[in-house]
């Protein structure tokens, strides 16, 4: 049998569970770190609840993929899980999901191990959404979802750190309604509400034109350029002004 014809009789096996996002559809995805419990508490030792030289390996990580080939208008991370939202006219891949997720999830995995020091891995999971009301909605459930981990994770790492177990403190806060989890807080001396915004909601990363001054040698004068960068917003809107927010960068160029 000529090569060719073997290649193409074998690559309907390899292929044979390819799937692809349907033109009209839009495209996020979401990473998480495998594993990243025990990365974080044991073997790296990181803060908790909250580290912030781990927020910044997870900015940096996310900022690594907004620039790996993908049109990706908007990164989102909180916790050790990162999203990503496409530009509705990507392409890239032929729009194949196999191919999306594992250059997604290999340089993630790259890029956070070589500035930890450190092995780690990522998964990822492409989220195809049908319309703008479901991109909207996907973003606001994840970071309904910062919110919950961070109330749980500041009250669970209150009781620990005054003696209690992981069995006790878990169990302590199972169940509880959000007023009482806040009070718990509240009465340990922190007020939830006063936590830096970005241990709550999370951060978005986008990319914003920003002024610069150069020089022109041959003029010899200052002269201002206008260029586009990545943009670390540690401060982004919540609830409905946050759907707004990110299906702005849907209607860009």
């Amino acid at each position: 049998m000529k090569f060719d014809d073997f290649d193409k009789e074998m690559r309907i096996y390899e292929e044979s569970l390819d799937q692809y996002i349907l033109p009209d559809m839009y495209i996020a995805a979401r990473l998480d770190g495998r594993s990243f419990t025990r990365l974080t508490k044991e073997i790296c030792k990181f803060e908790a609840p909250f580290d912030v030289k781990f927020r910044n390996l997870m900015i940096e990580t996310v900022k690594t993929l907004m620039n790996v080939g993908f049109r990706i208008v908007y990164g989102y991370t909180e916790s050790d899980e990162i999203s990503l939202l496409f530009h509705p006219e990507e392409r890239t891949f032929g729009r194949k999901v196999r191919k999306i997720n594992t250059t997604l999830a290999g340089e993630a995995s790259v890029a956070f191990s070589l500035a930890l020091g450190q092995a780690a891995t990522f998964d990822c999971r492409v989220v195809p959404l049908p319309n703008k009301d479901r991109v909207a909605d996907y973003f606001v459930w994840r970071q309904e979802d910062s919110h919950r981990n961070s109330l749980n994770a500041h009250c669970y790492w209150a009781l620990r750190k005054e003696g209690d177990g992981r069995n006790d403190a878990t169990m302590e806060l199972e169940g509880k309604s959000v007023a009482y989890k806040n009070e718990l807080l509240f009465q340990k001396g922190i007020n939830y509400n006063e936590l830096p915004s970005w241990q709550k909601r999370g951060v978005g990363v986008y990319f914003k034109d920003v002024q610069k001054e150069g020089f022109n040698p041959v003029k010899r004068e200052k002269v201002i350029t206008q260029r586009r960068e990545l943009f670390v917003d540690y401060e982004i809107p919540l609830g409905e002004d946050y759907r707004e927010f990110v299906l702005r960068f849907l209607d860009g160029d």
